[in-house]
């Protein structure tokens, strides 16, 4: 049993990163899907799109949101979820990030995972000199 992911993110952002993701890791063994939010969605369907999958991501362990980009849409739709649900929410979501989630997942509890895939999408930035 292990914590679930949520990606929440803009069109066409979350189902490309799992895709990604998918290839460097063709098994993934954790409860994870894609909620993407349209540029003229809905805010309270798509929150409630939200609810059902957290609700079916949770087995007891809670469920780690990744959104793209804080203070956006996405992570406007799912900032007050926070109440009656397991879970912790980082924002920012890039590749490295993601990989981090689902290869620690099984790892971690909720609140450790949290931490782990914010340094895994920090130290995932590299500059060029």
């Amino acid at each position: 049993m292990s914590v679930g992911i949520l990606l929440v993110t803009h069109e066409g952002v979350g189902t490309s990163l799992l895709a990604a993701a998918r290839r460097v890791l063709p098994l993934i063994c954790v409860p994870i899907d894609v909620l993407e939010v349209g540029w003229q969605c809905e805010t309270e369907a798509a929150r409630q799109q939200a609810k059902n999958l957290l609700r079916a991501l949770d087995n007891g362990k809670g469920v780690l949101l990744l959104t793209d980009l804080f203070g956006a849409t996405p992570a406007n739709v799912v900032s007050d979820l926070e109440h009656g649900y397991s879970l912790r929410r980082v924002s920012g979501l890039n590749l490295p990030m993601l990989l981090r989630a689902l290869t620690y997942c099984e790892d971690c509890g909720l609140h450790e995972l949290a931490d782990a895939v914010q340094e895994g999408g920090r130290n995932g930035v590299i500059g060029d000199g």
